[in-house]
């Protein structure tokens, strides 16, 4: 079986739905109108949607007589990042998070690329239904980059309400060239732990630190201290890393605040490596509050967590012989473990069914060999400057989630 190729109008209705994704971000958990477009672009087309699953996410069911039950997933979030892409289509949009707060907004992780080579992939599906039998099961997931979408949709029922899926793929573009293929086997990804930390003091004057106890000093040796976690604690063996991305404390610069904050970030890649570390954190934070007569002990809020990513050894060997054959072995190619993180893996691991993740690539490949000529890699996820080419990575990314669906599937 073969990945359908679109048509010339059908290739320009996707790209200007990405064009339009990308224009119009939304943050984790209010993406209503991200979802809105999904539906725009499936409806009357024999696809069963059901919307508002785990609050935003969107559920699409293309049934096809007896057969196994394959489920797709696409992450829709966007980032709290102001895009410096230069692009016509490029986001200036400044929305309210949930804290209040004013934020800029940019599909700088790719999830709009994500989301339309989905809708593509079921595209491509429906018109070839002769070719395979079965069920496909496609996710549109909110707030990946909270960690929190895959629970919350399947808290809402997600695996009661739907079909249970025999196997669960998924992908995510990234700084590779345009048209490449990257995969990997067993642990892919680490699991993320954050941790927000309230440190107590006592506040006071500015000259009269003798009547305070203060708590930026507290936080500045905590950072300090922490480091000494993966490089005097965890094994040289074993791969950790501890970030502390956020210290906030005080008003003025006379004024010896009463509190501290740090937003902590921890990335491990086994369930043991994983409760020692996040012990480690605790140990630290509490010992040198302790050190500084802090009159409270700290506070700990472990608010976002996500497993390890396992791509299944067997099942991604089997995806990874179709994308060569697809795609021809050059185009297809391992990539080491990553630090960062996905919560697609908690669909598979509470149905003990595996799970198949690869990556492909977003970068001009010229572009990308002139970065690596000089030393370093093209902007990345996360960057500012980060924006996929449009193509060939749409088609790309269409064609693999096709080819790897119908791997899964039954004859037709």
């Amino acid at each position: 079986m073969t990945a359908v190729k679109f048509d010339t109008e059908t290739e320009k209705t996707l790209a200007e739905l990405y064009r339009q994704l990308h224009n119009d971000p939304e943050l984790s958990l209010q993406e209503h109108r991200t979802a809105a477009r999904v539906v725009d672009a499936l409806a009357d087309k024999g696809f069963e949607i059901t919307t508002g699953v785990g609050g935003t996410g969107v559920v699409v069911v293309l049934r096809n007589g007896d057969g196994p039950v394959v489920m797709l997933r696409a992450d829709m979030d966007a980032l709290p990042i102001a895009e410096d892409t230069g692009l016509p289509y490029a986001s200036t949009k400044v929305t309210v998070d949930p804290s209040g707060k004013e934020q800029p907004v940019a599909h700088a992780c790719g999830h709009d690329m994500h989301v339309t080579c989905l809708v593509g992939a079921l595209q491509s599906l429906s018109v070839q239904r002769t070719q395979w039998s079965g069920t496909i099961v496609a996710i549109f997931q909110p707030a990946e980059e909270l960690a929190s979408g895959a629970q919350a949709m399947i808290d809402d029922g997600l695996f009661d309400r739907f079909p249970r899926p025999s196997i669960v793929l998924g992908q995510h573009v990234g700084p590779l060239p345009a048209g490449v293929i990257g995969y990997g086997q067993g642990p892919m990804m680490a699991a993320a732990d954050s941790v927000q930390v309230t440190l107590h003091g006592r506040g006071g004057h500015g000259s009269q630190p003798e009547n305070t106890i203060d708590p930026v000093l507290m936080a500045a040796s905590v950072v300090v201290r922490l480091q000494g976690i993966v490089a005097r604690e965890v094994a040289p063996s074993e791969r950790a890393v501890v970030t502390v991305g956020r210290l906030q404390a005080g008003t003025k610069e006379n004024i010896i605040p009463a509190t501290a904050q740090l937003g902590i970030n921890v990335r491990t890649y086994t369930p043991l490596i994983r409760e020692q570390v996040r012990a480690a954190i605790e140990r630290i934070v509490r010992a040198e509050a302790a050190a500084s007569g802090s009159p409270k002990a700290p506070d700990f809020d472990w608010n976002v967590s996500a497993p390890v990513l396992i791509s299944d050894p067997a099942a991604t060997a089997t995806t990874v012989a179709a994308f060569e054959k697809a795609f021809g072995i050059e185009r297809v190619i391992p990539i080491p473990q990553l630090a960062a993180s996905e919560d697609v893996g908690l669909y598979g691991d509470l149905l003990g069914v595996p799970t198949v993740f690869w990556f492909w690539g977003g970068v001009d490949a010229d572009v990308f060999a002139t970065a690596v000529s000089a030393g370093h890699l093209p902007p990345g996820n996360h960057s500012p400057e980060f924006a996929p080419e449009i193509e060939p990575t749409l088609t790309t990314g269409v064609q693999a989630l096709t080819t790897a669906a119908l791997t899964w599937l039954g004859e037709g």
